[in-house]
């Protein structure tokens, strides 16, 4: 049974009172007696954001810290509750208070995850959980033994001020990277300047790297001077640094400059570099989400008789659809190519169908019968970047993708699109030579011979940026080791926590 800790916007209902829900219908709940969490352990309220990126590597911190004996509380939105079933079966003491997620005008009735509405979603479902203050602020206030600090997604920089006014600690988590963070710090610190350069040049920062402006953040081109949920939005980034601590899913070898920078911005050591978290999660972290455990099969029997490192993964996470010629153009470039290949293909709306969005050309398909596969929907990417048979991953470079290619040893090919990904795709190519350009622009069409050739090129034999992942997928294996990196900041956050 999950334990769980109900409240209203209304607080109409109890405090003192649980909701257990059975984790197969997530429904029928039957209010029962809470016991508070125990006072002797450590009491922390875990505040993940509701994206599958954001919300994944938080949850698996969350199991690591549920090892250490600390007393966790989850607050989700109903619907978000099933993301932590896996979690909340292997540690049935962590608690979960569950909010009403707040109405927001420019959000369709029953949104409560950007998956369902995507990138674009991100500026009203962070406005509307900043809805969640008083609320929270009065559960706080009720609770019998109520939580000693908050963990916080970094897309929830409000919670500073609350845990300003109760007194307690506020840990800023971030799931991308630390030289993401030092971009988007500077970028808000400056706030008056960057919107008006074309090139934006970070001197401060290791490397002194320069970007585009339309290659910068899209959390941060969001922003609308006087605007109130930009104004909202700036105020809490800026929270970020400001906070007790930040914890990144990241490693010392992959980020050690950018995390070292972030503790001489931040004023103390507290930043803390505990990744790749996939490698430290709950057991079925490669299914989680597979509505069908057994959907993968296939694919991995494909891999199997595939030689070592010859197959190209191509993926574009969960929320890119690709148009009708970037469709065809990345059809063509891979059978251009003559590389095996796996591509996962998004499922659209018959809308976005009718209008090419995600339509494999016809006839590739049998044009491609025997080096290539094709997955509509769901793929099993952990276990597919972990086969010994792929060699290559064609990426947006989104932060959750460019660990999980690291972790399984690719080279990645990239073509960053929006967010976070062009300054993800900076660490890859300029910074740790593990990967290469292919295109770059969320409505970019690259040229089909061209984008055959750096395929063909880049999974022939054994290039330098193949060695080079090689190489990092031991340093990522070593940093969650016994003394490595990450395990030694992650006992060190602990530390820090048993002592509050």
């Amino acid at each position: 049974m999950i334990s769980a800790e109900p409240i209203s916007l209304s607080l109409s209902l109890s405090l003192s009172r649980a909701v257990y829900i059975p984790t197969d219908t997530m429904s029928a709940a039957t209010s029962e007696d809470t016991p508070s969490p125990s006072s002797s352990k450590v009491h922390i309220l875990v505040f993940p954001y509701p994206a599958q990126g954001h919300m994944l590597p938080l949850l698996d911190l969350t199991h690591q810290l549920s090892l250490r004996e600390l007393s966790i509380t989850i607050l989700v939105t109903p619907k978000n509750l099933p993301t932590l079933a896996p979690l909340l079966s292997a540690h049935p003491s962590i608690h979960t208070l569950i909010l009403p997620f707040p109405p927001h005008p420019k959000l369709p009735p029953g949104v409560e995850n950007v998956r369902d509405i995507g990138n674009a979603g991100n500026l009203p479902i962070i406005g509307a959980l900043g809805m969640l203050y008083d609320p929270l602020l009065r559960w706080f206030q009720s609770h019998p033994s109520p939580p000693v600090a908050i963990l916080s997604d970094f897309f929830l920089g409000w919670t500073l001020r609350l845990a300003q006014q109760l007194r307690i600690p506020r840990i800023a988590f971030f799931s991308s990277g630390s030289f993401l963070a030092s971009v988007i710090d500077y970028c808000w610190r400056n706030v008056r300047t960057v919107p008006s350069l074309s090139i934006v040049h970070f001197p401060d920062l290791p490397r002194s790297p320069s970007f585009k402006q339309e290659h910068l953040p899209s959390v941060f081109r969001f922003y609308r001077e006087s605007n109130p949920e930009t104004e909202f939005l700036k105020d809490g980034m800026l929270a970020n640094t400001s906070s007790w601590g930040c914890i990144f899913n990241s490693f010392e070898d992959l980020e050690g400059q950018h995390l070292d920078h972030l503790r001489t911005v931040m004023g103390h050591p507290r930043v803390f570099g505990v990744g790749p978290l996939s490698l430290r999660g709950v057991n079925d972290r490669a299914d989680r989400g597979n509505p069908n455990p057994d959907s993968d099969t296939h694919t991995l029997t494909w891999l199997d008789g595939c030689p070592d490192g010859s197959v190209l993964y191509v993926c574009f996470g969960s929320q890119k659809l690709l148009n009708k010629q970037q469709m065809e153009a990345l059809a063509s470039g891979l059978q251009k190519s003559g590389t095996r290949f796996v591509w996962v293909v998004k499922a659209g709306t018959i809308e976005q169908v009718a209008d090419g969005y995600g339509v494999v050309p016809d006839g590739f398909e049998k044009g491609v019968a025997g080096r290539g596969l094709i997955i509509k929907g769901w793929a099993a990417q952990v276990k597919i970047l972990s086969h010994r048979a792929v060699g290559g991953f064609l990426s947006h470079c989104g932060w959750n993708s460019v660990l999980e290619g690291i972790v399984g040893g690719a080279m990645i090919l990239g073509w960053p699109m929006e967010a976070d990904q062009y300054v993800n795709a900076r660490i890859l190519v300029e910074d740790m030579g593990v990967a290469v350009r292919v295109c770059e622009g969320v409505d970019s069409v690259p040229d089909p011979a061209e984008l055959g050739r750096v395929i063909a090129e880049s999974m022939s034999g054994d290039s330098t940026e193949k060695a080079r992942a090689r190489v990092l997928r031991e340093k990522a294996f070593e940093a969650v080791g016994d003394g490595g990196s990450s395990s030694r900041d992650f006992d060190r956050l602990v530390k820090e926590l048993s002592q509050l």
